[in-house]
């Protein structure tokens, strides 16, 4: 059986200040906290030290500035109307005298060939779709990205070239035929798959400062592998710039701390045992000034009417999801968008090339929880170990 340490994910153990301040009671300052709901999930910003109501209240505003540029579910944000006007291209090329042209590899615009398919395009896209977007003589689309948004492609791009497209942003139109929460959870059938990874190719994107090119119609971006930890890292930069020398931020289980919770302790962080009760975990660990960030099966995943389940993490080559040896990974990091990236290429990898990967890296360490549940740490990971720091 895994072991079970009892650890406290201090963030939420804190107590709530509501607003008013830090609260003095027998001579300590109590935390100042907020909870909030963006990006599809909880999100949880707690002050040990430094930082002001006024300070979290500009976090929150943060928090749904950044929502509304990285969601792809809120028809607002930017991510989500680019991907839109992918869609309604498509459809603009399928319904029209073009589409022979991209079977067959042959597509050269003209001047009017590009007007009418602009027009199709405004036509058939919501009206609160602002984005810019122009389209090129040989098929290809490019938009203008803000800049936050060109900074998290960059990355995401990055990522897929390391691991050789196991970690792909442009695996949007698969990922949009599934559903793993809510009542309506949906596999979606094998043709629906197959017809959707003609879109998906990392390579088939470029980014020129901050003009985003899509050399095809149909494409789209899902950041959800990297999003929460670029957010969590402008957090942090925002309120070290305001004063803030200690803190959690926490955005649905993506963890980054600012320092230390108090001169003499680290902040310790539970290990969430998987399909296991959230208080029950295989580990904890002793951090300073680091992130933690976790990828598994076991949080998110749908159940077929015989019993498999399938999990969130995809392979952009088959549309379902990965099948390894491993139930989760964990990675400790200094950047959380580092962390975030890296806990599901690592376990796209599998444990033995996915411990060999982080092992070549500098200042990474991860944890990999395997299905026979067993627990193998990198190089350097045993360090952070609570039990370790504290026997």
């Amino acid at each position: 059986m895994l072991k079970r340490v009892i650890a406290y994910l201090l963030l939420c153990a804190v107590m709530v200040c509501g607003f008013s301040g830090c609260i003095f009671r027998e001579g300590k300052t109590e935390p100042l906290n907020t909870t909030g709901f963006a990006f599809d999930t909880t999100y949880t910003i707690t002050l040990y030290e430094g930082g002001s109501k006024e300070l979290l209240n500009h976090c929150i505003q943060k928090c749904r500035e950044y929502e509304r540029i990285f969601s792809r579910t809120l028809q607002e944000s930017q991510l989500y109307q680019i991907n839109e006007i992918e869609s309604c291209y498509l459809e603009a090329v399928r319904s029209g005298v073009w589409a022979k042209a991209w079977k067959q590899d042959q597509v050269s615009y003209d001047a009017k060939d590009i007007a009418a398919l602009t027009q199709k395009i405004d036509s058939s896209k919501k009206e609160t779709n602002k984005a810019g977007y122009k389209i090129q003589k040989n098929g290809s689309i490019v938009f203008e990205l803000s800049e936050p948004l060109a900074e998290i492609v960059a990355k995401g791009m990055e990522y897929a070239k390391v691991s050789g497209g196991r970690f792909d942003i442009t695996i949007e139109p698969v990922t949009s035929l599934w559903n793993f929460s809510g009542d309506d959870k949906k596999i979606p059938e094998k043709k629906e798959l197959q017809g959707a990874l003609q879109y998906v190719d990392y390579g088939k994107i470029s980014l020129a400062g901050n003009r985003l090119t899509f050399q095809m119609p149909g494409m789209g971006l899902d950041l959800g592998g990297i999003a929460k930890g670029y957010i969590a890292d402008m957090l942090k930069a925002y309120l070290k710039d305001g004063g803030v020398t200690r803190a959690v931020i926490n955005l649905g289980g993506n963890i980054l701390c600012i320092g230390k919770k108090s001169a003499e302790e680290n902040f310790l962080i539970g290990i969430q045992q998987p399909f296991a009760d959230r208080h029950k975990t295989v580990a904890a660990v002793s951090v300073d000034d680091i992130s933690v960030v976790s990828s598994g099966i076991y949080e998110r995943y749908v159940t077929d009417e015989t019993g498999k389940q399938y999990h969130h993490i995809l392979n952009p080559k088959t549309g379902y999801p990965y099948e390894n040896d491993l139930m989760a990974v964990t990675i400790l990091s200094e950047r959380s968008v580092d962390g975030d990236a890296l806990s599901t290429t690592c376990f796209s990898m599998g444990k033995e090339q996915g411990m060999a990967y982080v092992d070549s890296l500098d200042g990474v360490y991860a944890i990999f929880i395997t299905k026979d549940e067993k627990i193998w740490y990198s190089k350097g990971f045993q360090a952070y170990l609570a039990d370790r720091q504290n026997g």
